[in-house]
């Protein structure tokens, strides 16, 4: 099973990059790595090597790793280990149900409100997916892809709806890392995000919301075959 001191340096975010207190910035970078699936599914996360990794005590890495357990990134074994949390496909059932949920509901109402800026801001994204594709930058696009979803979140008016919806989605954020090399997605998903934004540069919410939906609905279909393809990573 993999072992934090087996992970590359170069993986972990550099702490002293960081901002807040110490034990927030170690939460951060550990949440990072996770959540970028550089720390894998049941691998093993040692305090004292987290402590020599980055050069701190263990009071901020046990704090830490306490909030990480609230998220539900890793599991807490008292007097045994902690595992980065392996993925149950009903959980992320049940989180791609939420996510339809807000998100439908979410592109309805900016289609209807959405101002000139906010369809500039979404159309400047929607192109640089475009480049990061064209370049291969599958990691670079990941992130685009995330903004232009959170920025159609923000874009509601309702100032925590864009942090709850990411907090209720951060297992789909880890799986996704294994959907979005697949060949030819990328190119789907532009396609998706821009029948999304034409619907709501026409001002017509029912249209954006079909659109959202069947966008949504490709992701499920592709998480699925990953319990086969990937065991050690599921529950």
């Amino acid at each position: 099973m993999a072992q934090i001191t087996n992970i590359n340096v170069d993986a972990l975010t550099d702490i002293e990059q960081l901002d807040g207190p110490l034990s927030q910035r170690v939460y951060t970078a550990l949440r990072t790595a996770i959540l970028d699936m550089k720390l894998e599914p049941g691998a093993v996360l040692r305090k004292a090597a987290i402590c020599e990794q980055f050069g701190v005590s263990r009071s901020p890495v046990a704090e830490a790793l306490t909030r990480l357990s609230g998220d539900g990134l890793v599991d807490v074994i008292p007097q045994s280990a902690t595992r980065v949390t392996r993925f149950s496909l009903d959980e992320i059932r049940e989180e791609c149900f939420l996510r339809d949920a807000v998100e439908v509901a979410a592109v309805k109402r900016v289609a209807t409100i959405r101002t000139d800026e906010q369809l500039a801001q979404l159309t400047r994204n929607l192109r640089l997916q475009g480049l990061l594709v064209e370049d291969q930058d599958f990691h670079g696009f990941f992130e685009a892809d995330e903004a232009f979803h959170k920025m159609l979140l923000e874009f509601t008016g309702f100032r925590s709806v864009a942090a709850i919806a990411g907090q209720l989605a951060l297992q789909l954020r880890r799986v996704r890392m294994l959907v979005l090399p697949e060949t030819g997605r990328p190119a789907e998903t532009i396609k998706e995000h821009t029948a999304i934004l034409d619907a709501i540069r026409a001002q017509d919410p029912d249209t954006a919301g079909s659109a959202m939906r069947f966008h949504l609905g490709q992701l499920i279909n592709r998480i699925e075959p990953l319990e086969k393809q990937h065991p050690d990573y599921f529950r």
